[in-house]
């Protein structure tokens, strides 16, 4: 016989009300996050908005909180565009919208609405490279590449703006030669960081490109 408390519960029933709990502690833990998991994977509002990038008009339909990298990068695949300190102090994300540089982990996709978008991969391809993407090829103007398209979209953007401005479709045209100084173009391209310090083949590859005498 099980002794019995002042209370009336037994050695047994106490034990068995405490394997009952343990029991119940114990469920599966994918059961338990179930209502969790499903509320996660719930899909939030989305926006509508067509943008047109390197030249292809794209009708999406998007988180409004998506900045243009991450539609870039992880929508569209067009991973050329790098996302290096995610604060617009590095450059690497540089894209062309209508014609003007601008920080692609700065923006929300939904702000660009019928904007010409061109990434690194619109401004040229291997067997027909755009002429600042030749010119960093001919000068060396890369160590581990990562700066690099973010380095070649600014470029191009700065001559636009420094010719008085430029087309949405990027221009090629290189008839107008840009005067300016040494001290001036690293100003206008300070906003890009190359970690392995390759400026003066960077710079050199510009200069081509705008014209000026080396």
């Amino acid at each position: 016989m099980s002794a019995e408390t002042q209370d009336g519960y037994t050695r047994r029933t106490v034990l068995a009300s405490g394997a009952a709990g343990v029991a119940a502690v114990a469920l599966p833990l994918a059961a338990r996050a179930e209502p969790v998991a499903q509320a996660a994977a719930a899909p939030g509002p989305t926006t509508a908005v067509s943008l047109r990038i390197n030249g292809a008009l794209h009708a999406l339909s998007i988180d409004p909180r998506v900045t243009l990298l991450d539609l870039l990068r992880e929508q569209l695949h067009l991973t050329g565009s790098k996302k290096g300190c995610d604060h617009g102090q590095c450059g690497a994300c540089t894209v062309l919208v209508n014609g003007r540089r601008i920080n692609s982990c700065l923006t929300l996709a939904v702000l660009h609405e019928g904007d010409a978008v061109t990434t690194i991969e619109g401004l040229g391809e291997p067997k027909t490279l755009h002429p600042m993407q030749a010119a960093f090829v001919k000068h060396d103007g890369y160590q581990c590449g990562y700066c690099t398209p973010g380095q070649i979209c600014s470029a191009v953007g700065m001559l636009g703006e420094m010719r008085g401005g430029m087309p949405s479709h990027v221009t090629h045209d290189l008839a107008a030669p840009v005067t300016f100084s040494h001290e001036e173009m690293r100003e206008r391209m300070s906003g890009n960081i190359c970690r392995c310090a390759g400026y003066p083949n960077i710079i050199a590859a510009i200069r081509e490109v705008a014209g000026v005498a080396a």
